[in-house]
């Protein structure tokens, strides 16, 4: 077995293994709201929502992609309209602004209002000020989705936020950490494959699959 590739069986045992590495206890003391940042990492998010008897939601993103490649993601977009930009790659591909916010406009508005519209009946996130948000996800690659979460989180007025996902690339922990309160993982490694790679079971998760998380 390739020393570098780690299995969870599925999201459930990553989440409990998340649990292993937080300071549950001293995080009752306070009140947190955990948000997920991906389909992917909301049955997370609920396991450990419920470990600290605390409420737990899902930040809606859409990605940005290249022109005429649908395989390099160059920009995310949140529910808020913030808008988290891969500048190496913008420059690298003389991509220009107006282009990366015309697509940011067009993917909010034909897509992120509709899903919001019915996960929450329209009403964005609204409830982080003065609180603490633990911002959980089942993995992270490039990163860009959990900066633009972050620094939603942080317009929104969070007192702290904190990071908590079971695997990631060992490039994006400095730049995470930079405007995180707290990062915590299972495993950073410095050759990243992709993210289901390190899991045995990670099936898709569609917006009804959410519905079914909550009621589950």
């Amino acid at each position: 077995m390739n020393p570098d590739r780690i299995y969870f069986k599925n999201r459930e045992v990553a989440a409990y293994r998340l649990l292993d590495v937080l300071p549950i206890d001293s995080m009752r003391l306070e009140d947190w709201t955990v948000i997920s940042s991906s389909y992917g990492g909301f049955e997370i998010a609920k396991i450990i929502a419920n470990a600290l008897n605390s409420k737990y939601d899902m930040m809606f993103s859409g990605k940005i992609y290249a022109p005429n490649n649908e395989d390099c993601e160059i920009a995310v977009v949140t529910e808020h309209e913030e808008v988290l930009i891969h500048e190496e790659l913008i420059k690298a591909f003389d991509i220009s602004l107006d282009y990366v916010y015309s697509k940011s406009k067009q993917v909010y508005e034909e897509s992120i209002v509709k899903t919001v519209n019915k996960f929450r009946h329209g009403e964005k996130i609204q409830e982080f000020e003065n609180k603490n948000v633990l911002i959980v996800d089942e993995g992270i690659n490039t990163g860009l989705t959990m900066m633009a979460c972050i620094k939603t989180a942080i317009n929104l007025k969070a007192k702290s936020i904190s990071v908590a996902t079971p695997i990631l690339p060992t490039a994006s922990i400095p730049t995470i950490e930079s405007i995180a309160d707290d990062l915590y993982f299972i495993k950073k490694l410095d050759h990243f494959v992709e993210i289901d790679f390190y899991y045995d079971s990670l099936e898709d998760v569609s917006f009804e699959d959410l519905e079914k998380i909550i009621k589950g």
